[in-house]
């Protein structure tokens, strides 16, 4: 038996589906490994067998662990593996937005790859997978083929990425679109072109699923799918879905459609498994078979809301992440004066503290009187826990674009450190400055911070001093920094 190095164990791990484990010895993996590149994999592998088992909760740290080993390490096919895998966490927090920010940077990665290995087909790989369970499933679909080119030029296991549950995914969604007859297609294609022994081992259900499906449109099933839909494998989190909506397409193909109605009676489908229409698709087609068609016509109509519902959401997260991109975008361009490195701030493109205190300084100096603002943002902490550094980040642009398009134009922001911004009021008097204030506060509270960071509501507070030739930046910000503290208190 040849030795096995601690990467090569864990990936087998994975494949084999002992995703526990493979967790268990990623996580000590890392801890030994003194080569960053060998610390990042570790990381994205403990994602990926996370992700399997549904302990989304404890993905976070293993992220912001991620990416600080990634930051010294240049290697697009595993930054783009890390977007891939940061989109799934964002995407089951309930962040489609961040979810598809870390997807378009997935592609932007992985397009700089050069070479075709493993990592990159992996990465490809995970791209679709997170496609698939968002509800993209032709952009999935598209993905797992450029995994299969990198794949073949690499001369890698095709069993390694056949994955049948991205083309299953997209067959359901063919049907609850109204292509049965495409979805049938595709389906067989699956049924006919895969085996037990063409799929790694935790895929095997959704090749169940497959024929079982097949049954359900009156297709007799060339293999058991029972056996397939039972694998004994770890309670990943959509294994007893897969099962129980299985059985109910079996007694649908086996003249059984009652069984059907009883086994869907309070079953629900998680989206990211066969998508929200899946269980009123199938109610449908059991009470056809029982010659219930007003009852069959009802459940279609349920089947059209949750489409039209989900495309009109993916439709709203992709409207409000191009603008966001858009709002970051138009806060670098209107800080191109201050382009010097040194005195911008890397992550949100504003003037830095040295920045400011230069400004402070030539404008007092110049005699104008103004008023100096310190906003601090609340429940910050919070998205960090919750969500992660790289979650905190994206707040910190989105809220450093908020102040800035609210602000006046002649007003002037940066970014002090941390949570905090110092907004700099030129020729305004303390009653104007605290209507500005208000503006901000109400501005920041108004976006959406659901569709980022769900859970942890972001808001910020504000306390003012007002600013002289008579006071120096010092002065005026521990005045600013104590109201802003009492209205946190108050």
């Amino acid at each position: 038996m040849t030795d096995e190095s601690p990467l090569d164990g864990v990936n087998r791990l994975i494949k084999a589906g002992r995703s526990t484990e493979a967790a268990e010895q990623a996580e000590l993996g890392y801890a030994r490994a003194a080569d960053p590149r060998e610390r990042a994999r570790m990381c994205l592998i403990q994602l990926a067998a996370l992700l399997n088992l549904g302990r989304v909760d404890e993905c976070p740290p293993v992220l912001d662990r991620a990416h600080a080993e990634l930051a010294s390490c240049d290697e697009p096919a595993m930054l783009g593996e890390f977007h891939a895998l940061a989109a799934s966490v964002a995407h089951k927090q309930g962040s489609l937005g961040r979810c598809m920010t870390h997807l378009a940077q997935g592609v932007r990665a992985l397009e700089q790859v050069r070479r075709p290995d493993h990592q990159a087909a992996v990465a490809w790989l995970d791209l679709a997978v997170t496609y698939s369970w968002a509800g993209f499933a032709q952009l999935a679909v598209e993905a797992q083929q450029r995994c299969h080119e990198v794949a073949r030029a690499a001369g890698l296991d095709p069993v390694d990425f056949a994955h049948p549950e991205i083309r299953v995914r997209y067959a359901v969604a063919l049907d609850h679109q109204g292509d049965a007859d495409g979805c049938a297609r595709v389906l067989r294609d699956v049924v006919t072109s895969l085996g037990p022994d063409t799929v790694v081992a935790f895929e095997l259900p959704y090749l169940g699923y497959a024929v079982a499906r097949l049954a359900a449109f009156g297709d007799r099933p060339a293999r058991d799918p029972r056996v397939l839909l039972r694998v004994d494998l770890e309670p990943y989190e959509e294994g007893a879905e897969l099962r129980r909506l299985g059985e109910a397409c079996l007694a649908i193909g086996e003249g059984q459609a009652d069984v059907a109605v009883k086994l869907l009676e309070d079953a629900t489908a998680a989206s990211c498994v066969l998508g929200g229409a899946e269980v009123p698709r199938l109610r449908s087609l059991a009470h056809a078979a029982l010659g219930d068609h007003a009852a069959a016509l009802a459940d279609e109509r349920v089947v059209a809301c949750k489409v039209a519902r989900s495309t009109g959401r993916m439709v709203n997260m992709f409207l409000e992440g191009i603008t966001a991109r858009l709002d970051h975008d138009e806060l670098r361009s209107s800080v191109t004066r201050y382009a010097d490195e040194a005195h911008t701030d890397a992550l949100t493109g504003l003037p830095n503290r040295r920045h400011l205190e230069r400004y402070v300084a030539e404008l007092t100096g110049h005699g104008t009187y103004g008023m100096i603002g310190v906003a601090d943002l609340d429940g910050f902490k919070a998205v960090n826990t919750l969500h992660g550094h790289l979650a905190g980040d994206l707040v910190l642009q989105q809220v450093a674009a908020i102040l800035r398009r609210t602000l006046r134009g002649g007003d002037f922001l940066a970014r002090y450190g941390g949570d905090e911004f110092v907004l700099v009021l030129p020729d305004t008097r303390p009653g104007e400055a605290a209507d500005i204030s208000a503006r901000l506060t109400r501005a920041v509270a108004a976006h959406d911070w659901a569709a980022v960071v769900p859970g942890t509501p972001v808001s910020v507070t504000i306390g003012l001093a007002e600013l002289d030739s008579r006071t120096d930046l010092t002065g005026a910000f521990e005045v600013a920094d104590r109201a802003m503290l009492h209205a946190k208190a108050a």
